[in-house]
């Protein structure tokens, strides 16, 4: 001890405490073990000696397990991996577990009365900090070993799994003897906090290179739910660590124990939800400025609502951000993605139309694409959705093929959107010839091998009574899909009757019902139905109907997304239905049963009480009865709820 304190040398030391390379190479050789040198180059630390000294002013000893600690950790640092790991194994942790949780116990309590119990004997909280820290090193040893591409994949993962209940042992120690948590700058003279905390970094990668994904996310609901003492920036780190865990490692997680949860908080039913939660809580740290803004953080939400279908909720996110973490211009345009996904197409349009304005980026492509999307699909916005697609094809200027064929595809769509409206001959030829002319470049630039273009292209063809380049084009289109759209079985189908081939239609329709399933058929049967109305054969399609309306009556009552999809769409679901009851009504009355008529006309009824259309059935019954004061008053009704009811103008006048 003089010795120590003056800085004399000590005489006699190697008699008490043989040299590190005498210890390695009489245990080395004792195990048959060589040593794996150069793989850390790093500098000893030079605060090994005042540890020891510290420990030896405490306790007056330096024990066997305290002696092997450092030597492992010296080793450790000048890269012998193999003889760090050897030594550190010769370290008995469970002899002086007691010990050290009743050090970590007294520690805490330091500042108040505390009754020692001289039964077993105490360590001081710098060996504390030793001996944990050399188990620390311990795991870090195996996982340097197991990561060695020459070792099998049963030994990689044995060493991981070693690796991971070595750091395990660690963590519970701690949480034992301090249940609590721990306290602020507790053990930062010995460097605990700071093993503590790599400790509690290093467990669920471990587990992961283990291959054991529960055990894994265990440890990170364990380092993000106790109290350890870590840094802001440590935290934010484990959570995206555990978010794209969640995310991508391909398993379902069990969900969290309700027991480590308040009452009334938010407990997730599954990976998804579980990280949705913690990236909200990584984006509120953002926007306190308790943590840098990562720009991954905002993907992967991206990514998560995307997959749970809630994209509102990320528009919503995406409103809360402080302006400057993320571009104007980019915010713009991912909360127009956003609300078009959910629905709310001319909010989007509104956002893209900023976005575009001259002093943000009128030329933002992407932006411009989109907005003539949004527009193309709508009547009354289809001439702006053609100027969007041309100022779009004028930004890129040759630059992009496969933009260019997107923008000379949305404009062929706009045009020939646009041309229902025309009020002359000439204008409407017009816009169907550009429409035509678009079309077909946007065919050309992908050789004639995108469905959608071919879809559009033979749809447009038959708006212009062209059928046999129509008919072509739309059998090629469902080729390349392998007949699974719908859309596409039932544009050969309508062009086929367009050209009076009721037989060839049908056959159609009826090999598109083979192929689909029975929530997909709702179109074919009622399209099938109508074939058979046109082939004269009323009774096929009253059991065609009746058919349909069973389909309908099974997707009112689903299960699963399929039920979530009917309450999402639930109007117009209902309002298909009372098209298909009148159909069916129209069929009756053909065939003059009356009774029966009258009963679809009532079940119509009790689902939408006003419709014109209804009206014009019951209309068209009175007439075929002869009652056409009664007939002429149905119809009127008809027009007082829809003015522009087209088939009760014609039947009044």
């Amino acid at each position: 001890m003089k010795c120590l304190r003056s800085g004399e040398p000590l005489g006699g030391v190697d008699e008490v405490f043989p040299s590190s390379e005498s210890l390695v190479i009489k245990d080395l050789s004792a195990s048959g073990h060589s040593c794996l040198a150069g793989q850390v180059d790093k500098k000893p630390d030079t605060g090994n000696i005042e540890e020891a000294e510290s420990s030896l002013r405490e306790s007056g000893v330096l024990n066997y397990e305290e002696a092997r600690a450092l030597l492992g950790r010296y080793e450790y640092q000048k890269g012998n991996i193999v003889a760090a790991l050897h030594v550190f194994e010769g370290i008995d942790i469970g002899v002086v577990t007691p010990k050290i949780k009743i050090a970590l116990s007294r520690n805490r309590e330091r500042h108040k009365k505390y009754s020692h119990n001289h039964a077993e004997p105490q360590i001081s909280i710098h060996a504390v900090g030793l001996l944990l820290e050399s188990v620390f090193l311990k795991a870090k040893s195996l996982q340097v070993l197991g990561s060695q591409k020459r070792m099998q994949l049963h030994c990689q993962s044995s060493a991981m799994q070693k690796a991971a209940q070595s750091c395990k042992v660690i963590l519970d120690i701690v949480e034992s003897s301090l249940p609590e948590g721990l306290p602020d700058n507790f053990g930062a003279e010995c460097k605990l906090q700071e093993t503590l905390s790599k400790a509690v970094e290093l467990l669920p990668e471990l587990w992961k290179l283990a291959d054991c994904p529960r055990e894994a996310t265990l440890s990170y609901r364990r380092a993000l739910l106790h109290q350890w003492n870590l840094d802001a920036e440590t935290i934010a780190r484990i959570q995206k660590e555990f978010v794209v865990f969640l995310l991508y490692n391909g398993g379902e997680a069990t969900p969290p124990d309700l027991r480590s949860q308040m009452d009334g908080s938010f407990v997730p039913r599954n990976n998804t939800e579980e990280a949705i939660l913690l990236l909200m809580i990584l984006l509120r740290k953002v926007t306190l400025n308790r943590i840098e803004w990562d720009p991954s953080i905002l993907d992967h939400l991206s990514f998560a609502l995307s997959v749970s279908g809630d994209l509102t909720a990320l528009a919503n996110q995406l409103e809360e951000l402080l302006p400057g973490t993320i571009h104007r211009r980019d915010r713009y345009h991912a909360l127009a993605l956003c609300y078009y996904g959910a629905g709310k197409d001319l909010v989007a349009l509104n956002l893209l139309k900023k976005l575009l304005r001259n002093r943000e980026d009128p030329k933002h492509v992407p932006g411009l694409l989109m907005a003539s999307k949004i527009c193309c699909e709508n009547s009354s916005l289809a001439g702006e959705g053609a100027s969007f697609a041309q100022r779009a094809l004028k930004s890129l200027d040759g630059r992009c093929n496969q933009l260019e064929n997107l923008a000379n595809f949305f404009l062929g769509v706009s045009f020939s959107t646009n041309s229902k409206l025309a009020i002359s001959d000439s204008e409407r030829s017009k816009r169907q010839s550009e429409a035509l002319h678009s079309l077909e470049t946007a065919g050309r630039m992908t050789k004639m091998r995108e469905p959608l273009v071919l879809y559009h292209l033979s749809l447009e063809y038959a708006e212009q009574r062209k059928l046999d380049a129509a008919l072509y084009y739309a059998k090629c289109s469902l080729k390349l899909e392998g007949g699974s759209n719908v859309k596409g079985w039932l544009l050969v189908a309508r062009i086929l009757s367009a050209q009076k081939r009721f037989l060839d239609a049908e056959s159609i329709i009826n090999a598109a019902l083979d192929q689909t399933g029975k929530w997909d058929q709702v179109d074919l049967l009622r399209t099938k139905a109508k074939l058979q109305i046109a082939q004269g054969q009323l009774r096929s399609a009253i059991e065609t109907y009746t058919q349909l309306l069973a389909v309908l009556q099974i997707q009112s009552k689903g299960y699963g997304s399929w039920k979530k999809l009917y309450k999402d769409n639930r109007d117009c679901a209902r309002n298909f239905e009372v098209e298909i009851w009148h159909d069916l009504a129209y069929v009756y009355i053909s065939l003059l049963q009356w009774h029966d008529a009258e009963v679809c006309l009532l079940k119509s009824k009790a689902i939408k009480p006003y419709s014109a259309s209804r009206c014009h059935a019951l209309g068209t019954m009175y007439e075929a009865k002869g009652l056409y004061k009664e007939a002429l008053k149905a119809f009127r009704d008809a027009l007082d709820i829809d003015p522009s009811h087209v088939l009760s103008l014609i039947s009044t006048a």
